[in-house]
């Protein structure tokens, strides 16, 4: 018994079981440039003319540092003396983040580490910007800076003619 294959044989490629557009080629080999997220994913191939035996899937993934870091408030709108928020920060990694430290600018230390910050009990000592450093196995990226305005409490008296 022999078997055999046309001497000009096409291979066609596949991502995630969809042939992938003018990969067809003479070589064994699919080479990806210039590597980027986009390119994760589980690929495979088959010989032209038999699609319906591919190949086992090899499974490709891209790891990156973190990217698009970003602090949100919550509650939005006015913070008021005496008043709570919590900050929050997001980024995109792959690992994912395993460190966020937080930082107010023009202050030295860090204030906080963890995905969320609180301010509890909001002082006029508490104004100011406020961003976030994640970090994961590829690197670190910080946030742009979320600047805190804290109102003061207003106060009222009424005085009643007697």
């Amino acid at each position: 018994t022999k078997c055999t294959l046309d001497p000009i044989t096409v291979y066609s490629w596949y991502k995630n079981g969809q042939p992938i557009p003018n990969s067809n080629t003479s070589s064994p080999v699919y080479i990806l440039f210039s590597v980027s997220s986009e390119d994760t994913g589980r690929y495979s191939c088959a010989v032209e003319g038999h699609e319906d035996l591919p190949s086992a899937e090899e499974t490709l993934t891209v790891t990156y540092g973190p990217r698009n870091t970003s602090v949100s408030v919550s509650p939005s709108g006015e913070i008021v003396e005496g008043s709570s928020v919590t900050l929050t920060c997001s980024s995109d990694a792959n690992p994912p983040v395993y460190k966020y430290t937080w930082y107010k600018k023009n202050v030295a230390s860090p204030k906080a580490s963890g995905q969320s910050y609180s301010i509890t009990n909001i002082i006029s000592e508490d104004r100011g910007e406020y961003y976030c450093e994640a970090q994961n196995g590829r690197g670190s990226m910080n946030s742009t800076a979320l600047m805190i305005v804290v109102a003061g409490k207003v106060s009222s008296s009424i005085l009643q003619d007697k």
